[in-house]
């Protein structure tokens, strides 16, 4: 009995003890060491750019690519008629097709003539008063030789621009998805043509370039049948590298493929051939490395450096970036998919050129606006949208979404930011306007009106460039 009365006192007091030491030992809190302040870092003053000694390489600059055939010899005379009653039917924008005939593709050269309606058909005959061969006003274009109802043809074409799916449209409009498809690769063939024709010449303050990430379906001819990767679902990565002028808002030029130093190559050179030879404007892009080096192939020169000692070997030319060129970048910082920090490279040119030009329009050193291009993208292109189910299974299906989203949006689609005030305001159905709309085509100057998806894909693209067109 005396030695309970001993042992269970002692038993509580040391696990009092004991929870004591635990409390002191997890709660305690350590005093500040004295610390030692380091010193600051130094600022490492980025390394000039030595240059290159072989300039880099460019397949499409290889192969010589040229945007549109060379104009012909001397054009033939203007045909001009000054007897009889002035025609009612307008020909203008159509040239004649036929390959013996010395008009051959002349727009508005006074050479055809409207021949009526042939066996009392839609579609109306035209005649070349030099050959006099006959055609069809639709020829050369995506309404030709189709029987389908045109304002149905121009509806569905209006929906995928707006990033309906292939599938959703044929359900809209009652059709086979096959026959959607097929308008589809007739209408972007055309609307590539019709872009490439447009976009020549254009002088631009500065541009901005970015890749935009997208998935396709993994199909492949001949490995697997289609019932497979349905089943599969198996998807391959892909890039959309896009350059667009965020002043007029204008789509310079586009390409889809990996992620690599030729990619990047064929962007670039892309947009040098749209812009003017003369147009050196101001390249934003992100800190992707590679645009270095395709801005210094097409925007650079030989340079002989000079000599720092009296003797030995003459310095080896290198390739240089011309002075004209101005690049920055836009250096992002991420963790665990976060942005955490942004910076402003300067890479080639000064930095107070750069901010001067920039500084015109109260903007920084920035890619918002491709990176805004690219919410547009994801919402007018059914293929690269986020988790859907209507991802191409080819690359050339999404080109072909492309090449009908530029047209799309640089000549039919209005901008709010692009509008202008009216000086007096015009009574319209149903509201007073007094804002005048503006495409990104009319901002650059390629065009004075807001042109409509049914002009577009009725508008015939002449062979060569109409410099001489009345």
């Amino acid at each position: 009995m005396r030695f309970d009365l001993i042992f269970y006192p002692f038993v509580c007091a040391l696990f009092i003890l004991l929870m004591l030491l635990l409390i002191a030992r997890f709660c305690r809190v350590d005093k500040p060491a004295s610390v030692i302040p380091k010193p600051p870092r130094r600022k490492r003053e980025p390394k000039p750019f030595a240059g290159y000694t072989h300039k880099p390489q460019c397949e499409l600059c290889e192969q010589g690519v040229v945007p549109q055939p060379p104009m012909p010899g001397a054009p033939p005379p203007r045909m001009i008629f000054t007897r009889g009653r002035h025609r009612k039917v307008d020909t203008t924008g159509h040239f004649c097709p036929h390959p013996d005939c010395s008009y051959r593709g002349w727009v508005n050269w006074g050479n055809i003539r409207a021949n009526g309606h042939p066996n009392g058909r839609r579609w109306r005959q035209l005649v070349c008063l030099s050959c006099h061969g006959y055609f069809l006003e639709t020829q050369g274009r995506p309404f030709h030789g189709k029987q389908i109802d045109p304002d149905k043809l121009v509806w569905a074409i209006t929906a995928l621009a707006e990033g309906v799916g292939i599938r959703a449209v044929a359900r809209i409009f009652e059709t086979d998805p096959n026959t959607v498809l097929t308008w589809l690769v007739e209408a972007a063939e055309h609307l590539e043509a019709f872009s490439r024709y447009h976009l020549r010449d254009i002088y631009a303050e500065h541009i901005q370039m970015d890749e935009l990430f997208a998935l396709l379906s993994a199909v492949k001819e001949g490995e697997i049948s289609e019932a497979k990767a349905i089943k599969r679902l198996s998807r391959s990565r892909h890039w959309v590298w896009t350059a667009m002028d965020p002043v007029s808002k204008l789509i310079v030029a586009w390409d889809v493929g990996p992620r690599t130093q030729a990619m990047a190559q064929r962007l670039v050179h892309q947009v040098t051939q749209v812009l003017a030879p003369d147009c050196a404007p101001l390249f934003l892009t992100d800190g992707f490395r590679e645009y270095l080096i395709a801005l210094v192939t097409h925007y650079g020169q030989w340079i002989q450096p000079e000599r720092h000692q009296a003797k030995g070997p003459t310095p080896k030319p290198r390739w240089m970036p011309k002075p004209s060129l101005l690049y920055a970048q836009v250096v992002k910082s991420y963790r665990r998919r976060r942005i955490t920090g942004v910076k402003h490279r300067v890479v080639f040119g000064a930095r107070e050129a750069i901010e001067h030009i920039l500084a015109k329009r109260g903007w920084k050193i920035n890619t918002s606006f491709v990176e805004r291009l690219n919410l547009d993208f994801r919402q007018h292109v059914a293929a690269i949208g986020r988790r859907v189910n209507t991802l191409c299974k080819h690359e050339a299906g999404l080109r072909q979404q492309l090449a009908l989203f530029q047209a799309y949006h640089n000549f039919c689609l209005p901008h709010a930011s692009l509008r202008l005030p009216l000086p007096e305001p015009i009574d319209g159905t149903g509201a007073v306007k007094v804002w005048q709309p503006r495409t990104p085509a009319i901002a650059t100057g390629l065009t004075d009106r807001v042109w409509s998806l049914r002009e577009v894909l009725m508008y015939r693209v002449p062979p060569w460039p109409q410099s001489q067109m009345a």
